[in-house]
């Protein structure tokens, strides 16, 4: 028989700082298994408790690059919190965590709350990125995406909760022991995508509950003679579809009647292109081509065209596929992004 593991409202404020949703979770305990739980918590989360509820839990996260307040309602989350921006904290410059520090109080004044990331495991590199493309959003698209990352960071929390109440040395206990480690696990590889997916987890099993909160391949262009965003190129997707072939080879890239269509668009003000295929959790694998018109961006410049080809492996098609654009009159150069 097995037993269960009860946690206090003060266990569950170290989890997610809304006082609703501790009472609640609490008097909705105890529960058999950590996976029990975590279907109450994302249950009482987006179903019960209201906007109201989700901002004072916001509300009880530092600043990404920032250490807790030493009168945080909950010690036990503030700790947490330090550990879960260390990665953060340890790819940090001083002019990063200037830009970030930045970055934090533009996303606060626009939203009316601190910009939340599920941060474990994170660059600030990284993180700057996703608070700049995320600053974009309308208020009512970032307040249900900080919401979700509210759970993330729930759920790993509620992991380190059952790890800790499972140090008995029973057979329940050790069961608890392993099914977290493995749910936590899942959850960082499903989260971090360029860290590649869980080993001990088949791609097909994450992706049932993984979703996308960007298109799978995104691209942006710089003008590094101007050392400015380049906007109003041209961008066209296309992906290699040849039943006989399953990639192109030397010689055949243009090959146009083999490449088809996924999606175009035209860079922004931001040098962004913008959603350029179908929001899909599963990319296809396959061969892939981003074409920029940089002749008609810069007439007098040495490329009337630019294509990058680039491949997406079984193993990737879960992660994001970040390709962007350098681009001067004579010269241009790319990577491998997230």
């Amino acid at each position: 028989m097995e037993s269960s593991v009860v946690l206090g409202e003060r266990e569950w404020l170290a989890c997610c700082g809304s006082v609703r949703f501790a009472k609640e979770m609490a008097s909705a305990g105890p529960f058999s298994s950590y996976q029990e739980a975590v279907g109450a918590a994302s249950d009482m989360w987006f179903n019960k408790v209201d906007v109201n509820g989700w901002l004072e839990a916001f509300s009880a996260h530092p600043q990404i690059g920032e250490s807790p307040s030493k009168t945080h309602k909950s010690p036990t989350s503030a700790q947490w919190s330090k550990g879960e921006q260390s990665t953060a904290l340890a790819t940090a410059t001083d002019s990063t965590l200037q830009e970030l520090c930045e970055w934090n109080a533009r996303y606060r004044q626009k939203f009316g709350f601190v910009f939340l990331i599920f941060a474990s495991g994170r660059s600030t590199p990284e993180i700057l990125a996703e608070i700049k493309r995320r600053y974009q959003n309308r208020p009512i698209v970032e307040l249900e995406l900080a919401a979700k990352e509210q759970m993330k960071i729930t759920e790993l929390r509620l992991s380190k909760l059952f790890s800790a109440n499972a140090t008995a040395p029973s057979t329940t206990n050790t069961h608890y022991a392993s099914d977290v480690a493995k749910v936590e696990e899942d959850r960082v590889s499903r989260i971090s995508g360029h860290l590649g997916t869980a080993k001990e987890t088949p791609a097909e099993k994450a992706a049932e509950t993984f979703t996308r909160t960007r298109p799978p391949i995104t691209t942006h262009v710089l003008d590094i003679a101007r050392g400015s965003p380049a906007a109003g190129i041209e961008v066209l997707l296309e992906a290699w579809d040849n039943n006989n072939q399953s990639r192109p080879l030397f010689g055949q890239m243009d090959s146009s009647h083999n490449w088809k269509l996924q999606g175009s668009s035209t860079t922004d003000k931001d040098g962004r292109s913008g959603q350029l295929m179908k929001m899909v959790d599963i990319l296809k694998p396959g061969i892939y081509r981003i074409s920029f018109n940089t002749g008609k961006y810069n007439p007098t410049g040495f490329f009337p065209y630019v294509s990058i080809v680039f491949e997406v492996r079984d193993s990737q098609k879960l992660e994001h596929f970040h390709v962007p654009l350098l681009l001067s009159p004579f010269s241009f150069s790319t990577y491998r992004g997230s």
